[in-house]
């Protein structure tokens, strides 16, 4: 038996959406110099409702982009910087005793806001990282055996440095899996950057925005929820699986020069997030239905850290994007 479907959406309901992207979208322009496909995969994966990961070298927009999302939308916002010694009571909460009245209060952790930014989280040990994993998949942390829900919307952004990997501790593939998005950003061309020194001079980075430029946490919601409502042919839904089934079973589809460094695949969880990806990309361009391109745009952020790749791969510098590419241009597009 197939679930009732959500009503569909109506051009009020694109109207209403497009309102809000488009706030968001020039607040971000407004204090971020370039970093279009940042802004896209941020964008995506609020609307969406998941997390993201962002990968770069220092210095790239990472904290500015989070903080200016979470303006934009008026949430709440939190920074957590990952160090090896951080525990995970520094950053779900802990309960501590009040020597006055003689009994333990419970003090929330930082996790505790819309926007919760863990800056370079592989600096942070297995223990600490998986204390975020309840609160991002199950959006509750158990804090003295009771628990807490998160704010909704909840957005968790993590940043990763990939140079400087003493004392660093890679994500497990189970903490990975649980990101929506993977982006990895890119410096900026020199126009950029000179763009970015005139906006550091003009004071734009700093500039608070005003009340007409952001939009409510409610309109955020509202946004989710259209997400949902985008409508998704079973000709897509085919696509997707399919994708994600030759990722399990490379060697049936793509050249066995490529398909032998593939360990391990994309889980159910891709699946899903690859159509939540496609649903948000259709209503960010002002649609009520998934095309295939929506599959394919952000394809990279979306599966490039779920596709396991083996040692050789690493030794031969074969990254999973060229996995994916390859995987793609096999499968038939409906």
């Amino acid at each position: 038996m197939n679930p009732t479907a959500n009503p569909q959406l109506v051009e009020s309901d694109l109207i209403d959406a497009k309102t809000s992207i488009d706030k968001i979208n020039n607040a971000f322009r407004k204090k971020v110099v370039g970093q279009e496909e940042l802004r896209l995969s941020l964008l995506v994966s609020l609307i969406a409702g998941g997390h993201i990961l962002l990968e770069s070298v220092p210095g790239l927009a990472k904290t500015l982009a989070a903080k200016t999302i979470a303006e934009a939308t008026s949430g709440s916002f939190s920074r957590v910087q990952c160090t090896p010694d951080l525990l995970p009571s520094d950053i779900i909460g802990t309960q501590i005793y009040n020597t006055q009245n003689a009994s333990f209060e419970t003090q929330i952790g930082p996790v505790h806001a819309n926007f919760v930014l863990l800056d370079e989280i592989n600096r942070s040990s297995a223990k600490t990282q998986s204390a975020m994993l309840e609160a991002m998949q199950e959006r509750q942390v158990s804090i003295g055996g009771i628990k807490y829900e998160m704010p909704d919307p909840f957005f968790v952004l993590a940043t990763q440095n990939p140079i400087e990997q003493e004392g660093t501790y890679e994500l497990p593939e189970a903490q990975l899996d649980r990101f929506l998005l993977k982006e990895v950003i890119t410096y900026p061309s020199r126009d950029e950057e000179l763009q970015v020194l005139n906006y550091t001079i003009a004071g734009a980075t700093t500039a608070p925005l005003a009340d007409s430029e952001k939009v409510g946490i409610d309109a955020v919601k509202k946004m989710q929820e259209y997400c949902k409502r985008v409508a998704v042919d079973d000709s897509i839904k085919n696509y997707i699986i399919n994708i994600v089934q030759a990722t399990r079973n490379p060697k049936e589809v793509i050249d066995l020069n490529l398909a032998h460094y593939v360990e391990y695949g994309v889980s159910p969880r891709g699946s899903l997030s690859l159509m939540r990806v496609a649903q948000a990309l259709a209503l960010i361009n002002n649609r009520a239905y998934v095309t295939p391109d929506d599959v394919k745009q952000l394809r990279h952020a979306a599966l490039r850290h779920r596709i396991i790749l083996n040692y050789e791969a690493e030794a031969d510098g074969v990254h999973s994007e060229a996995i994916i590419d390859a995987i793609f241009s096999k499968i038939k597009t409906p």
